[in-house]
């Protein structure tokens, strides 16, 4: 019986036999490859430093999305020499795992975003949204220079944050609770910070587009894009062995 079935000749011309066998072959891969993740809490290594993000940060990610600026810049930077050498560390899983959606990928217009907080100012970021080729000649980029005088909507924000606790990020009742609030101070150089440093660690608080009386989009979005890789020590990452 054994042999008959092993007839690759008969196999091959019985379309049924054939689609039966497949589809044996297709499950017992699959559950060796699923089964194993119903025993583990998760596939992703947590990583010191991840955190959600702020509210404020959020506002400024959805902005990010709503203009379209994941079509030519990618946040993922692959373990290649090239990438390494131009962006930064590669990116680790860890990082994006409260992002929904995640902003992954490998075409890109314009250079990898995966790691550029802190690497220009406030100023140089508001400057390049209003008018991108005043700082950078080769630019192909549109303006963008409405975000700095339309008004940052903010009573939906606890509602997002909801939506994303109940997805498994780990936004607790005092974040939810603070949610308005927290949004308002981290773009207010008057503001005390201390509480929402204290629940979002690293989190940058300042006027973000260059006026303190009004909270903006431009405030929004700045404050994600100088967010971008500054949580994780990418130093811990590398590997621990010493070249001889």
């Amino acid at each position: 019986m054994a042999s008959k079935l092993l007839d690759h000749g008969k196999i091959e011309r019985n379309v049924t036999l054939l689609l039966v066998l497949a589809l044996i072959t297709v499950a017992i891969g699959g559950i060796v490859e699923i089964a194993p993740l119903f025993w583990i809490d998760s596939t992703v290594e947590k990583v010191k430093g991840m955190r959600p993000y702020t509210p404020l940060e959020l506002a400024g990610r959805n902005i990010y999305i709503r203009e379209g600026c994941y079509n030519c810049h990618s946040q993922m930077i692959r373990p290649f020499r090239d990438e390494v050498e131009r962006y930064g560390h590669y990116s680790l899983s860890a990082e994006s795992m409260y992002d929904h959606p995640f902003q992954w990928g490998s075409k890109r217009t314009g250079p990898d975003l995966a790691r550029v907080g802190g690497r220009y100012s406030d100023e140089w970021h508001v400057q390049h949204l209003v008018d991108p080729r005043s700082v950078v000649p080769e630019s192909i980029m549109p303006p963008y220079a409405f975000l700095k005088s339309r008004p940052l909507v903010l009573p939906a924000i606890r509602d997002h944050l909801v939506a994303l606790r109940r997805v498994g990020v780990p936004y607790g009742d005092a974040d939810l609770d603070a949610a308005l609030d927290d949004l308002k101070a981290q773009a207010d150089p008057e503001a005390d910070t201390r509480d929402l440093v204290a629940r979002y660690p690293k989190a940058q608080a300042r006027d973000f587009d260059g006026d303190p009386k009004t909270l903006t989009e431009m405030d929004a979005l700045v404050a994600y894009l100088q967010m971008l890789g500054t949580l994780v020590d990418t130093r811990a990452a590398e590997p621990m062995e010493q070249p001889r």
